[in-house]
Parts: C-alpha cells; structure tokens; sequence
C-alpha cells in the first residue's frame, strides 16, 4: 500500500508540473501499434520528408522486426522486415522454445544509414550457457527496401536487449543488459558497428534495485548521458527507470522521482507498461514509447500480448523527463504536419479481404512462425484461380522436441489479431484421403499455445458429440469420415477436444470456417457451408486465457498438416476468402 501511494503522489506531482509548464492541445489513441508489437524503439528521421520510424520485436516470427511508419504520428504503415530472408541470420530458423527469437531491437538513424542493433536469443540452452545470446546488427540505406537491409554482423557481448549510441566525438558505444541471472546490470562498450569489433564491456549502472533492468538508451541533452532503462520483469512490476551522468562512462545517479514511468499497482487497464524509447518531433517537442498489454490489473486475458503505446513527455532543461501516464486517449503535443511524399507501406489495422488472384503476391503483413518453406504456399495454381494452396507439413502446430519447427517447418501463414473484437474467416476447400490429414484455421500464440478448428478424417468412432443442432447416423464405428475438430494446447487449462462428424451434404462442399471475438474475453469457433452462411454452427466457445502468456501475441491463421503422416500423399487445402474484420477495441 505504502508503495502504491507513493506511486500516486508521483504522478500527481509529475502531472501537475507539467501542466504548469506545457499546454497539451492534442490526443493520441492507444495503442498504436495494436497487436504482437512488444519492445518499440523509435526515431525521427528529418532527411527522410520529417518521417518517424518504429521497429518492434518479432521472436520466432517471420519476416521479422517490423518496420512502421508515419508521418503525423497518428496514421502508421508497415513499410517492410528488418529481417527478410534466410541468408541473413539463418540461425533464427534453429532456436528453440517459444521465449525464443528477436529480441528488443534499437533503430537509429545516423549519417544516412538505418542501423538496427537486437538479440536472437536461444532459450534451449541453459541458463549459464552465455552462446544462448547472439548479438546482432543490421543495416540500411533505403529502410523500405527489403534487399537493402544487410546481413547480420555479429558482436560479442553477454546479455540483450542491446543498443547504440553515436558520442559527440564520433564514438560509438554499445549499451546492452548483461545476464541478469548472474550479474544484473547494465553494461557499455565502444563498439565498430561495419565490424563488430568491441572493447571491453563495463558495467555503468545496476538499476534501483528491480528486478532484471534491461532495454537500455543513451541520449545525450543539456551537457548529460541521460540512461533509460527497463526494470521489475515484463509483467505487473514492469516500469522505466532512468540515470544520469556527466560522462558516458557514468558514473550514472539515479534519477530520485524513479520510476519515470510504470501502471504497477493501479487499476488501469493498460498494464506491464516498460521497455520504453524517447524521440523528438520536427517541432521540438518529445515523445515516448513503450509496451503494454491491455490486461487489467487481473493479468488473465490479454491475447494480443505486448503492444506498442505512446505518450507525451516533457523535458525541462537540466531536468529529467517526465512522461504522461500511459491510458487509452492521452493528452498530447500538436501531431506534426505531414509534408513531402506520402509513405509507401500498408495499413493492415484496417482489416482484410484478400482473394488471392492471379499474379498476386501474399500481403506483407501475412506472418509464418520461423523461417517458412515457400513451395508450402502457392497462389492461383492452375485449376485453382483466386486461392492459396496449401502443402502440408507432417509436423502439426504442436512443439517438437521443446518448441522447434525442424528442417521441415510447418505449413502455417497468419496475420496478427489487432483488434479486441473481429471476426476472421476464410473458405476452405479440403477433402482429406488417409487418415488424420488435416487443415483449418488457428488462434496460434507460440507451439504450445494455440486453438484450432481443423476439418480432418478420423474414424467414426472418434466423434465426441453429435454436430451442434443435428441428429446424424454413421455407417459403423470403424470407417473414415471428415469430422470438425477443436483441439487446444495450452500450459492453461483448456476444454477438452470436440470431434463432431460434419453432414453428409456438406463434404463435398467448400466450408467457411470462423474465428469471432465474442466479447474481450472469449472466442467462438464456427463451422458451415460457404453458399450457406445461414447453416454457420458454432463448435465451441473458448476462453482466451489459453492465449494470453508469455512475450508475443495472438497470429489468426490456417495450417495444413498430416499429423505426422507421410507428407508425399498429403492432402493439399486450398483457400480463399480470407477475411479479417475488425468490430471493436477496448481501451480501458
């Protein structure tokens, strides 16, 4: 209680300061990168038309780290991936466990070069295994241009969440949190980032005393290094706290209104707030950013996971700054002008309706889980116009051997749920030959969290209910029909599998399967005959706890599978139809 007091009194004392020296005149819509978007950093790029730019962490996603971009810091597009294709960090496709991936990736801009410095973390390996952490950093002339985005270079350092930082004297440091398992701290070394060579990595700051500080930024104002960092863990504690020095090589003192930022111990619905960046504005005004998960103090339902959200922050000369409380609408600075040439990316929080015609490609917001293979997915084959066919894997969406693809991936391609109410469908034409083939549509988190609704050939026997509003007879216990199959993997409790057997009339027919958001805590799985929306049945209706754990969040998409099978006689699926439309997001 003494501590949630003393967090009051500061934001009071923080609000009220900077509503006596600033008029805010302006409101920003939280978050504004809806959906899977954890660990933002971002800049302001005056040479590139006074555009802002926001990378985001991907995991085991791919492509990955999203670039976003915009103008009036209300409208963004994604513009591309920082990491693209294979060649450059094939690595990615090897790591195990879903906690795995890119890490915290920091984008700076720095004569006439995008440079992005980030981790790819292994989580397999154990906990004194330093080779867990491949440090890694990529450039780019052109950032809306996928082959200008480099290869990795590789550094050494112990730890994450890794950043640079360009000195006055032309310098350039990198700031990185080493294992907080050992050694807590945030740790710096002189680094050439062309080579990857570094110097010797010194400590420069241990935090206040929470739990793992990690995200660190350097920025250099009024004659300081001021240090921004993450403390207290990802979850409920998570906040941002920040030092200062007079060198860069510290020593740094803790700024005494610590944390500058947090929503521990409130009631607001955006909660976890951390992992935070500043930037300025071309009218000299700052901005932070950070992630937050639209949970409630509650912590259970949160399917989209770590989002990115925005906030004002006012910055008084030889003063730390002080940041706006994050919520859902915020007080704020003037959004820019936009100015120069129109931003050339895609706007995917206005939903989808993708037919996939003829010499299209697959929209770039359409996401795999580790590196895909691309035979797997194949638009308008012949005698299949205005479809996606889909090759299937024999491995299902379930880990492997921990939480590992393998060589052979998994046929699975998503786009991420941003909005806390939506409906996504697509029309599925399956007709599964042996047993246990499979195909349908998925609430996919990580390979041991996620919700499918598949149509697969099973014995009739296997059936665990008759199909929601219809008496059906089988021919016998032993032969194979198509059924309708939910099935939930999840470290939560789960329901138990439905099985039922689709309706004679309908297996010939291409089906419309449906994921809907019910309300903000449940999700309702449907079945039906695509010329028929009328005859859609609801299979099941799931609480979205399942889905709401760990560091990504919620992909909605379809797979295709043997279930382990041979894959030389799979069944292939073919689909079209793909429809995501958004019908509501809660914000407190």
């Amino acid at each position: 209680m003494y501590r949630h007091l003393l967090i009051l009194a500061f934001r009071l004392t923080t609000c009220l300061t900077t509503a006596a020296k600033h008029s805010y005149n302006s409101t920003i819509s939280n978050p504004i990168l809806p959906g899977f978007h954890p660990d933002p950093s971002c800049i302001f790029v005056p040479e590139w038309d006074d555009t802002f730019f926001c990378a985001s962490s991907s995991f085991n996603a791919f492509p990955g780290i999203p670039i976003h971009a915009s103008k009036d810091l209300q409208t963004w597009k994604l513009i591309g991936h920082v990491l693209n294709r294979k060649e450059q960090l094939p690595a990615l496709g090897e790591t195990n466990r879903s906690t795995s991936g890119i890490w915290a990736p920091s984008i700076r801009y720095n004569n006439g070069t995008f440079w992005l410095v980030t981790t790819l973390v292994d989580d397999d390996r154990p906990q004194t295994d330093f080779s867990r952490w491949t440090n890694v950093i990529f450039k780019a002339t052109d950032p809306y241009k996928a082959s200008s985005w480099s290869n990795a270079v590789h550094f050494n350092f112990t730890g994450y969440d890794t950043s640079p930082f360009w000195d006055k004297d032309g310098k350039v440091y990198i700031t990185g949190a080493h294992a907080w398992q050992v050694f807590p701290g945030i740790q710096q070394a002189e680094a050439n980032l062309e080579t990857g060579e570094v110097g010797l990595w010194t400590t420069i700051w241990n935090g206040t005393g929470g739990l793992a500080p990690e995200g660190p930024h350097i920025y250099y104002k009024d004659d300081y290094y001021y240090l921004l960092v993450a403390e207290g863990g990802t979850g409920l504690n998570h906040m941002v706290s920040m030092a200062r020095s007079k060198s860069i090589h510290g020593p740094y003192q803790a700024n005494p209104r610590n944390p500058v930022l947090t929503n521990a111990n409130t009631t607001s619905y955006f909660q976890t707030v951390g992992h935070a960046d500043i930037f300025l504005d071309s009218n000299g005004n700052y901005w932070g950013v950070a992630l937050s998960t639209r949970s409630g103090p509650d912590y259970i339902n949160y399917p989209m996971g770590r989002e990115t959200v925005m906030t004002a922050v006012s910055w008084p000369k030889n003063e730390f700054p002080h940041f706006t409380p994050i919520n859902g609408k915020i007080n704020a600075w003037p959004s820019p002008k936009p100015h120069g040439r129109d931003i050339q990316g895609y706007i995917e929080t206005a939903g989808d309706d993708i037919s996939f015609a003829p010499n299209s490609s697959l929209p770039p917001h359409f996401t795999y889980w580790r590196y895909p293979h691309p035979e797997a997915y194949t638009i308008s084959t012949p005698g299949h116009p205005n479809t996606l066919r889909l090759t299937p894997s024999a491995l299902n969406l379930t880990a492997l051997n921990g939480n590992y693809a393998g060589p052979t991936g998994q046929t699975f391609i998503g786009r991420r749920q941003q909005d806390t109410l939506f409906t996504y469908s697509i029309n599925l034409s399956f007709s599964p030959a042996s047993l246990n083939h499979e195909a349908g549509v998925s609430v996919f988190l990580t390979q041991n969290h996620h919700l499918d609704l598949g149509i697969v050939l099973l014995p009739a026997g296997s059936a665990t209910a008759p199909f929601p509003g219809r008496n059906l007879t089988t021919n016998g216990t032993d032969g194979l029909i198509p059924m309708a199959r939910f099935r939930g993997i999840s470290y939560i409790p789960v329901p138990e599998d439905v099985i039922v057997p689709l309706p004679e009339e309908w297996r010939s027919e291409k089906l419309r399967l449906e994921i809907k958001a019910a309300n903000m805590t449940h999700y309702d799985f449907s079945v039906g005959p695509a010329e028929e929306m009328s005859e859609m049945k609801t299979v099941i209706t799931v609480n979205n706890a399942a889905v709401s754990w760990g560091f990504t969040g919620t992909i909605l998409g379809v797979y295709c599978t043997t279930n382990g099978g041979d894959v030389r006689n799979g069944t292939e699926a073919y689909v079209n139809e793909w429809k995501y439309v958004p019908q509501g997001q809660f914000t407190d």
